[in-house]
């Protein structure tokens, strides 16, 4: 059994942890095992994210299951407001110690900067925030990678590279095939209809 702890917090953008729940929750149900994906927050209290999602925690901080995968998402909250909060960075450096796996999408390598997991490691951030990261000292930021692995730590890029780190990342617990059939069945095929690189 695998349990996927998934932080969240005023602010957090939503596809940060919303692309790997879905990955986390859709490997469990193609498994048919007793895997799961909890969210824990600092408080019980709905939490509001970046663009107005409100999502309701499973687990707060001080009460949650084992948890063997801890994902912390980025966004305003993770760039501001949490990297200050130490009930929050605290608690991310003692389930670090325990867990199999440490992740992070986007700014969330700012939280696991300062609260040491990312600290003398190679990760990846958003690219807007690369400087900034690199500038915190300790860290080798990787800028042109989606995901980056670094023994049991995995950062990825902003928002939708998420999603690409948590199929490596069942991949690497439960197999390349599970992991095909998850993208399979979440239908994962990116196509953008715009490249960022075409001219205007």
């Amino acid at each position: 059994m695998t349990t996927y702890g998934l932080l969240v917090f005023e602010d957090a953008e939503e596809l940060d942890f919303v692309g790997p729940w879905e990955v986390f929750t859709a490997s469990a149900m193609l498994r048919e095992e007793d895997d799961k994906a909890v969210l824990v927050a600092e408080r019980p209290e709905p939490v509001r994210c970046a663009k107005g999602l409100r999502v309701v925690p499973d687990h707060v901080l001080d009460d949650h299951p084992k948890l063997d995968v801890l994902l912390v998402p980025g966004g305003r909250g993770a760039r501001e407001t949490q990297l200050s909060n130490s009930s929050v960075t605290g608690w991310i450096a003692k389930v670090a110690e325990q867990a199999d796996w440490v992740t992070s999408v986007c700014t969330g390598s700012l939280l696991l900067h300062a609260a040491g997991p990312a600290k003398g490691r190679r990760v990846a951030t958003h690219w807007a925030s690369e400087d900034t990261l690199e500038a915190r000292g300790d860290v080798t930021v990787v800028r042109d990678a989606r995901y980056v692995v670094d023994g049991n730590l995995v950062t990825s890029q902003g928002v939708s590279a998420g999603i690409d780190m948590a199929l490596w990342l069942i991949g690497r617990i439960h197999g390349r095939d599970h992991a095909r059939s998850v993208r399979r069945y979440i239908q994962y095929e990116p196509a953008p209809p715009y490249l960022a690189d075409e001219p205007v």
